[in-house]
């Protein structure tokens, strides 16, 4: 899919972080959005950053299915299609697997794996009878690829997502269907993710113990010192253009994912570092 002006775009988890620089990304190429998250405020803020384009907000609790059925119904009724579909909403929970309650899966597989489907199932199938270039962008992280200590729960949703996105894929290239999709694989990036909590909802909330705080404290660390969001929509582009399937945005990960391949096939534990 090369041209990208006057085409239109969804995005969730518009209001800040990866979400927000690829709306603004695609408002750069002269798209038009429709941009979505349960932060009111930060989703408005992205609107208006976006600038002079055509750009409709819509509140979406992704983990909701009636909600992002009324995302898809508002795109195709206001907008009359979807050429590119980003299911970039996502939410970290840290902590050992040992330890993590049922009200911490359900929060989180709930956005970062639930959120997906619910984007595919209710927008890809008016996708394919539109029978044009299409692209579904999953934002998946680098922990779909390595299992990071201390992020169980996280790490288990991300591994979900990249196998959500590679069976969309064969399923979309044996069906001859014109869309693509990528699966985006950041590692350190400059987001909020470790304030996640901060849109958890009351029903679901637990009180911290301490090996989540310690993983909460080494991702914010992490993010700090990552790269800025701007340059994950940049490589996001590319892929579409491109029609990559995997996007990471370290050359290093490639090696990892090499030495991991290895190591497994020995029958060992891979090691993380």
């Amino acid at each position: 899919m090369r041209e990208l002006a006057d085409k239109v775009a969804v995005v969730t988890g518009a209001a800040s972080g990866i979400g927000r620089a690829m709306a603004l990304r695609f408002a750069a190429e002269g798209m038009t959005l429709m941009v979505a998250d349960v932060d009111y405020g930060g989703l408005a803020e992205t609107a208006a950053l976006a600038g002079d384009g055509k750009v409709l907000t819509q509140i979406t609790d992704v983990s909701d299915a009636s909600a992002v059925a009324h995302l898809a119904n508002r795109c195709f009724g206001e907008l009359g299609a979807v050429h590119v579909l980003c299911n970039n909403a996502g939410v970290y929970q840290g902590g050992h697997m040992w330890t993590r309650s049922e009200a911490d899966f359900a929060w989180v597989l709930g956005v970062n794996l639930w959120g997906v489907l619910h984007g595919i199932h209710t927008f890809v199938p008016r996708m394919i009878e539109q029978d044009t270039e299409g692209h579904v962008v999953n934002t998946v992280s680098v922990a779909g690829l390595f299992a990071a200590p201390g992020s169980g729960a996280y790490t288990v949703s991300k591994h979900a997502a990249l196998a959500t996105s590679l069976a969309l894929a064969q399923d979309l290239a044996a069906a001859g269907a014109k869309l693509r999709v990528t699966a985006l694989c950041p590692g350190a990036v400059r987001t909020r993710i470790a304030d996640s909590a901060r849109v958890r909802p009351p029903g679901l909330l637990t009180t911290p113990s301490q090996d989540e705080v310690d993983s909460l404290d080494q991702v914010s660390r992490l993010a700090e010192s990552g790269i800025e969001p701007s340059e994950v929509a940049d490589l996001v582009v590319d892929a579409i253009r491109e029609e990559r399937f995997l996007v990471l945005t370290d050359p290093k990960y490639a090696t990892r994912l090499r030495l991991q391949t290895e190591t497994l096939l020995t029958g060992d534990l891979p090691s993380y570092q």
